[in-house]
């Protein structure tokens, strides 16, 4: 029986122990907050219940495989969870309005074809197809398999563009999410519709490689799902099937160094001094002083990382008065009128005039003081703190009335109902997790030379594993899932191991 440390309670981590735990490993998961779940957090006010991270489910199945491979049960019997339908609400610059279905690509296809014209329905679904062909090349090496020794070959972008043939110029193809907008989608709504997907998962869309595209393929075929209760429930559940298989969990207890020996992590010190031994130690934190964003040293496992600190969230949570009217979308995007402009702004550290806003309305009881009320949140993508001056309570409060003003194509009356809001930053979010500027990771996406690959769960120091949003395969609730499944393959079967099956 090995001794594992985990460093953190986030969703990886606690996927990565939950699996350890069943392969007979001795599991103690070191959390310096005083409660698990890392970014999946909850706020609570006179009867109202916001989600402060991720508010709907995506790739479920990562979730029923590590309930099915921890005890033999599946997801539901831990937790409600149900597709939304439909999927998402678009409102767009030019008033434009359309409801997609959750995962029925011909249902979007007739949606699209009837809000914005024949034939935008038809342009969308090759799109997609396009985007089902970079999903077939890449699905295994980006989530299913730890990160290749020779990652570089993952630079090559899968997404099959189509060739572009102009007049007296040489042919030319997409290599970003802005030049498939413009060249293969040709219509600014439909491009704004990508651009959307992109900014949501902190991408700038005038440079993103076009294996973005695999964002909205997953979700429009895979499907958007919320779990009763909040998202905080999924945690909780992870949680207690961590507890039901022995995980011991120490909160509270912050850890100010890695302990090493002959070239090998062997546990762990905590800022009190205390050390705890381990065979090896799971860091599923954000990149600093413990684990370090970049290795530069040559051999390295896995790419550097990004190039600079991501975007990170503005939300404002809203208690309204007054009933959700009957019919309402539990999502709805209400895109800027230029998301290029948009983009601009967030990747240059500054803030967006005209950001694009995501409406969360969940019917779901448990939200609200009762059926006389509704729990709103509203979400932008933003510049990290530093950059930007979230700390600003002035600044906090304006942008906060921007989001509220954008939102008000979503919701009818939504200024005149508002009881009371509580606004978070990026410098909320650098303060709960760690992460340098409140920044939130992305997916890995193929392409663009590696530049969206996050660092390998195998690191340079024998012993020590990454987990979490901050490492292979990167950002997102399921993103997080696979790489617990992957750090658990790497220490039990060890060299041997090919990938999650």
């Amino acid at each position: 029986m090995a001794r594992i440390a985990v460093i953190g309670a986030g969703m990886g981590a606690m996927a990565a122990a939950a699996r350890l735990a069943v392969a007979g490993q001795r599991v103690t998961v070191y959390e310096r907050a005083a409660t698990y779940g890392g970014s999946v957090g909850r706020f609570e006010r006179d009867g109202f219940v916001f989600d402060t991270g991720p508010g709907l489910l995506h790739l479920p199945a990562v979730y029923r495989d590590l309930f099915v491979k921890t005890g033999k049960e599946p997801l539901e019997s831990r937790v409600r969870l149900g597709q939304v339908d439909p999927a998402s609400r678009h409102v767009f610059a030019d008033g434009t309005d359309v409801r997609l279905p959750n995962a029925s690509r011909g249902g979007v296809v007739s949606a699209l074809d009837a809000a914005l014209g024949a034939g935008a329905g038809e342009r969308w679904g090759e799109f997609l197809g396009r985007a089902r062909d970079a999903w077939d090349r890449s699905r295994r090496p980006l989530l299913e398999e730890p990160l290749w020794a020779d990652w570089r070959v993952l630079g090559r972008d899968p997404y099959p563009a189509v060739r572009q043939r102009r007049l007296l110029r040489g042919a030319r193809r997409a290599a970003t999410v802005a030049e498939i907008g413009a060249w293969e989608l040709a219509d600014p709504r439909l491009a704004a519709l990508l651009d959307g997907y992109a900014l949501s998962y902190g991408l700038d869309p005038r440079h993103a490689p076009a294996s973005a595209a695999l964002l909205p393929y997953l979700e429009q075929t895979f499907g958007s799902w919320y779990v009763g209760g909040g998202m905080r429930e999924l945690a909780r559940a992870v949680y207690e099937r961590c507890l039901a298989r022995r995980v011991e969990f120490v909160f509270g207890a912050e850890v100010g160094r890695i302990v090493e020996k002959d070239g090998a992590a062997t546990g762990i010190e905590l800022a009190d001094g205390t050390v705890a031994e381990a065979d090896h130690v799971v860091a599923g934190i954000a990149p600093g002083p413990l684990v370090e964003w970049r290795l530069d040293a040559e051999g390295d496992v896995g790419p550097a990382g990004v190039d600079a600190m991501p975007p990170g969230r503005f939300t404002v949570l809203l208690a309204l008065r007054g009933a959700r009217e009957p019919g309402a979308a539990h999502r709805t995007v209400v895109h800027s009128p230029d998301a290029g402009a948009e983009a601009a702004e967030v990747f240059a550290g500054r803030t967006a005039a005209r950001p694009t806003v995501t409406v969360l309305r969940p019917d779901d009881a448990a939200t609200r003081p009762d059926d006389g009320h509704e729990a709103v949140t509203l979400t932008a993508t933003v510049a990290p703190h530093g950059p930007v001056d979230w700390s600003d309570a002035a600044l906090r409060e304006r942008y906060a009335d921007v989001l509220v003003a954008a939102a008000g194509a979503a919701v009818p009356e939504i200024a005149e109902r508002i009881i009371w809001r509580e606004v978070r930053t990026p410098a909320d979010t650098a303060a709960l997790t760690g992460a340098a500027g409140g920044s939130v990771p992305a997916p890995a996406l193929a392409g663009a030379e590696g530049r969206l690959l996050l660092p390998a769960n195998s690191t340079l120091l024998s012993g020590l594993y990454r987990a979490g949003g901050w490492a292979h395969p990167g950002g997102g609730l399921a993103h997080a899932g696979m790489s617990g499944a992957l750090v658990a393959g790497l220490i039990v079967e060890g060299a041997d191991f090919r990938g999650s099956r």
